[in-house]
């Protein structure tokens, strides 16, 4: 339980004690001052009585209904249940407490009646009552003003429960949001310090100086694609969303260079979009699973392969990617940036995403669908 939750359920406790406790102090209150009168349990019970199916309803609504909307975003089952619960709470007041209503009532009425004033129709002895000249008509029981009045107040405070729950999502929304941009930066500060780590830049940096003297054009656009990548990290991975296209970019010129390090023996297939829409997408999400496959996917010993590809339709993006294993397979592929990037997708989509990992024998097999983010 949150710590958002635990404050949210203090206040309804409170909430509802308080209001427990107003025919008690109500009472107390009226009998200042007249010794003469006890105090009544009666009236406190039947108060009490009126106020249990409005617990209930709340209680029930709030531990199982609420959740399916503001959590669950089931907006259909939401309203369907709801409704159902309205309507029982209202049979069973109408069928079980008429005799209570009706007994304080007539108790409210002989209290405030002059002693000398004869009781109504409704209060006298059935010996009393005359055969009346028209017939009776019960009024209708779901339609009284009574009913009425005792659903709105129970729209009233599912509505509160509601607003509440909601603020409350809201600041953990906002915790949770802090949170994982505080992982994103330390997640993009961690990828820095692999890609400018001494190991790679000699490797890279080896391979980019085996090519001056035999491919000079090769050499020069390899460090151009180093100086891209390394801008769109400082620059670009520090915003919530960046058009599609840089983050392919992004992903050919860390291809570019990982294909320096690596024989015939490696058989890299990538598709990508060679112009891609102005669709946004989060930056630095799909370079995780990329960067996964070269790291685990590549054997010097037998021959390996990593393929990756993207599609797109006018919603949403598909990617795919496919590795072989290498000689530590039976490690556990992702690590900390595959939690991450889970979370940075569940914060970013909620259930809106589907992300599939198959973890085979001899292959292992990423597959995620993203909804494009908003242009504005």
């Amino acid at each position: 339980m949150g710590r958002n939750t635990k404050k949210e359920n203090l206040m309804y406790l409170g909430i509802w004690v308080l209001l427990l406790l107003t025919p008690i102090i109500s009472i107390t209150v009226r009998l200042a001052g007249h010794a003469e009168k006890d105090f009544s349990w009666e009236e406190v019970l039947m108060s009490w009585r009126v106020f249990v199916p409005y617990l209930i309803v709340f209680l029930i609504h709030n531990f199982l209904l609420a959740p399916l909307l503001i959590y669950k975003k089931k907006g259909l089952i939401y309203a369907a249940f709801t409704i159902c619960l309205i309507a029982l709470a209202q049979t069973y007041e109408c069928s079980h407490h008429p005799k209570d209503r009706h007994k304080h009532e007539r108790f409210e009425m002989a209290k405030d009646r002059p002693a000398d004033m004869p009781p109504p129709p409704e209060m006298r002895s059935h010996h009393d009552d005359r055969p009346s000249r028209g017939p009776r008509h019960a009024p209708p029981p779901f339609f009284r003003q009574h009913e009425i009045i005792s659903a709105i107040v129970m729209l009233l405070m599912l509505g509160m429960n509601l607003g509440v729950k909601h603020y409350f999502k809201s600041k953990e929304d906002e915790k949770t949001l802090e949170e994982l941009e505080r992982k994103n930066l330390e997640q993009q500060l961690e990828y820095l310090k692999y890609q400018i780590n001494p190991h790679f830049f000699m490797n890279t940096l080896n391979n980019i100086h085996a090519l001056v003297d035999i491919e000079p054009e090769e050499a020069k656009h390899s460090i151009l694609e180093l100086s891209k990548m390394m801008r769109y990290v400082l620059y670009e991975g520090a915003k919530s969303k960046v058009p599609l296209q840089k983050e392919i970019d992004f992903l050919n010129n860390y291809i570019t260079l990982m294909k320096l390090r690596y024989t015939d023996k490696v058989r890299i297939d990538i598709n990508f979009p060679e112009k891609a829409s102005n669709k946004m997408v989060p930056p630095m999400l799909i370079i995780t699973f990329v960067e996964n496959a070269f790291k685990h996917g590549v054997s010097y010993q037998k021959d390996s392969f990593i393929e990756a590809a993207i599609t797109t339709d006018e919603e949403k993006l598909h990617f795919i990617c496919r590795n072989s294993k290498a000689g530590n397979s039976g490690k556990a592929q992702g690590g900390v940036g595959l939690t991450n990037t889970r979370q940075r997708l569940d914060l970013i989509y909620g259930g809106k995403y589907s992300l599939d990992i198959n973890d085979d024998a001899d292959t292992y097999s990423v597959t995620l669908d993203i909804p494009f983010l908003p242009n504005d």
